[in-house]
């Protein structure tokens, strides 16, 4: 049709202004759409929807009552959750949480001292913020912080004493000779050239100077946080807290972080070395990884609290809380060794030739090609180890380490609180304490497999 056609044809045939878009029907799309395509689909699925809706109601509606409706909200003893003192059935008593949380987080731990504990929990926020945000600028310094200064500061801070000053001074002694060296480089003629150039074009077209300004950064960061614990413990002093006095949330969150820390790099070295065709490499590593997997983890907690000490001389004998840290790092790490070993086997032969056809070495091939195709294949299993690991740290209470279950199982039976409710009360609460962190640990990898697009292309 031509143009003088369109011009002359009736208006009743062509319309000349578009019609304004309109939201799609209720029957497509919106709440109502997706109730009946995922929940009433069929005559199954709508009895399978109506039934498992009841046996929700039916669970759901007495928790709600017990731990909401009737529970006790507040009151300062035992009086305020008793049914025949208050007049009414009494649900949950959750002052007696609010009564404990602070043992439930320090233990034992001194209470002049725990801004030692909230310090180490300032600066584990703060290193984890830094690592797990995809926006946050110099990931390089912020894994420094977290792997290298958090622990070294950790350290100090929450063991004090003549041990903790020694390696504080010596730490700051260290990062001072640093700091010299990268003045004195710095004034060097041949590097003022380097020095002049913009950062941005060294991290283009310098590696060697962002290396370099990136190490004086390190430096500084190391000295700054050292300096600042100096200053603190001559003003205020670090007196020694005797591991035996740590407890709850802290030893929690410390055992979990140094067998995460440590289970990651040591599986990726096991599962490397299973598939080594060094015999004597292949063959340690398979010793290690099924004897390992063979044990119950109390056994090798057992095996850490007992038998490591006949390996080392008395005076260097391991502290009673560096034995199990060590016993749950190498057992998750025969676990991890696993799940990397299957992300390994999953890569593409022609990923192998490929690496090797560019001139690369094995130790390069593993870095750049393999393994961060292999980890981000198993992420879902990484943090399924790491959520396995955070549950079982409730096991070092059999070798007399107070974790936070062991502290809510300690005040279970002070007379101050004893009533028919606290057990479930404390037990509840240790629930929803592991669930928002395993939770929390779980939808992370989620968002980490989306932005690593792992999840769409499989």
């Amino acid at each position: 049709m031509t143009d003088a056609t369109l011009e002359n044809a009736p208006d009743a045939f062509i319309r000349r202004e578009t019609l304004e878009q309109q939201p799609a029907p209720l029957s497509v799309a919106g709440p109502l759409a997706w109730v009946r395509t995922k929940l009433f689909s069929g005559p199954l699925a709508s009895l399978l929807t109506l039934v498992s809706l009841y046996i929700v109601i039916v669970a759901v509606q007495d928790l709600v009552k017990f731990y909401i409706l009737d529970a006790v909200w507040t009151g300062t003893s035992r009086e305020a959750c008793l049914a025949d003192k208050v007049g009414r059935p009494v649900g949950a008593c959750w002052p007696y949480v609010a009564d404990r949380i602070q043992y439930f987080i320090y233990g034992s731990y001194p209470i002049a001292e725990r801004w030692r504990v909230n310090t180490v929990f300032a600066m584990f926020a703060l290193g984890v913020v830094w690592l797990l945000w995809s926006l946050a600028p110099l990931k390089k310094v912020g894994a420094f912080f977290f792997f290298v200064i958090l622990p070294l500061s950790g350290f100090i801070l929450l063991l004090g004493g003549a041990r903790a000053e020694w390696v504080l001074n010596t730490l700051l002694w260290i990062t001072l000779a640093l700091a010299v060296v990268y003045a004195v480089v710095s004034f060097v003629p041949s590097l003022a050239l380097w020095a002049s150039t913009p950062i941005r074009l060294a991290e283009a077209e310098n590696p060697p100077l962002a290396r370099f300004v990136q190490g004086k950064m390190l430096v500084l960061l190391a000295l700054l946080v050292f300096g600042a614990i100096e200053v603190f413990s001559e003003r205020i002093g670090l007196p020694r807290v005797d591991t035996g006095l740590w407890g709850g949330m802290t030893v929690t969150f410390l055992i979990s972080a140094v067998g995460i820390v440590f289970s990651l790099p040591l599986g990726v070295v096991l599962a490397l070395g299973r598939r080594s065709k060094l015999p004597i490499i292949q063959l340690m590593s398979v010793i290690f990884i099924e004897f390992v997997r063979g044990v119950p983890l109390i056994t090798v907690l057992f095996m850490a609290n007992t038998m490591l000490p006949l390996f080392v001389p008395q005076e260097y004998s391991p502290d009673r809380l560096l034995r199990p840290l060590i016993g749950v790092a190498l057992f998750a790490s025969a676990y991890m060794a696993e799940v990397i070993r299957g992300g390994l086997q999953a890569i593409p032969k022609g990923q192998f030739e490929g690496a090797m056809s560019l001139g690369l070495g094995y130790w390069q091939m593993m870095r750049l090609i393999i393994l961060p195709q292999a980890i981000r294949i198993v992420i879902p299993g990484i943090v399924n180890t790491f959520i396995g690991l955070f549950k079982d740290t409730t096991l070092v209470s059999i070798v007399g380490i107070f974790d936070f279950l062991n502290t809510v199982q300690a005040t279970l039976v002070d007379p101050t609180w004893a009533t028919p409710t606290t057990r479930t009360t404390g037990y509840a609460f240790a629930a929803i304490f592991y669930f928002v962190c395993c939770w929390g640990m779980s939808r992370y990898s989620i968002s980490v497999e989306k932005r690593m697009a792992a999840g769409q292309r499989r």
